[in-house]
């Protein structure tokens, strides 16, 4: 068994992930005891493995194998755009950490292990094929930030507006589309997603 995390480790995490959260657009629950209680299992589960899979579901050891479901996990954005809050509910929306809506039950969204095997086999065979994204990219219409997920983000983590001023860049067809920037025109060249998304810029 894991040595359980002090307070003080408990609530420097916790700071942390709310200066990263609120950074990116995002917001952790507002009762700050579940969320420690959330974290607490994250920190174990640090401790365990190696690395902080989600305290709500049960984790492989292998981190290859739990890649999609280390916090943040990949489910996050989805169920946040779909139920005000992602499985664990650690992240909300802001109208739910501002009280004026309760978040709904979120069901879990992870595939068995099964499924989870032939869609890695997907992305292996979607890697190879030129021209293909996983996810469309979206554009801040304000700063020109631009991210790769399913659904804009709630908040720009650049200019802080909200998702109404994002537009859809590049489709999951993986067609370069021009971008009037200040030292020109700027393309959009595909490659294999990083951890955070990013693509990188040609100019």
């Amino acid at each position: 068994m894991p040595d359980a995390a002090s307070d003080g480790e408990v609530d420097r995490f916790v700071r942390d992930l709310d200066r990263e959260a609120e950074a990116g657009g995002y917001h952790l629950n507002p009762d700050r005891e579940f969320t420690r209680d959330l974290v607490r299992g994250l920190l174990a589960n640090r401790e365990r493995y190696g690395y902080i899979s989600c305290p709500c579901r049960l984790a492989s050891g292998n981190r290859e194998d739990d890649l999609d479901i280390i916090c943040p996990c990949d489910y996050r954005d989805p169920d946040l755009a779909d139920y005000g809050a992602c499985y664990c509910a650690l992240y909300v929306t802001a109208d739910v950490e501002a009280g004026v809506r309760a978040a709904d039950p979120v069901p879990e969204r992870r595939p068995p292990p099964g499924e989870q095997r032939r869609q890695k086999e997907e992305r292996a065979t979607a890697g190879a094929a030129p021209g293909t994204l996983k996810y469309p990219i979206w554009r801040c219409r304000v700063c020109g930030y631009l991210c790769a997920r399913s659904e804009p983000p709630e908040t720009c983590p650049i200019c802080r507006v909200p998702r109404d001023r994002f537009e859809r860049f590049i489709g999951t067809s993986g067609k370069e589309t021009p971008v009037l920037t200040g030292g020109g025109i700027a393309r959009i060249k595909p490659r294999t997603r990083s951890p955070r998304g990013s693509y990188r810029i040609d100019r």
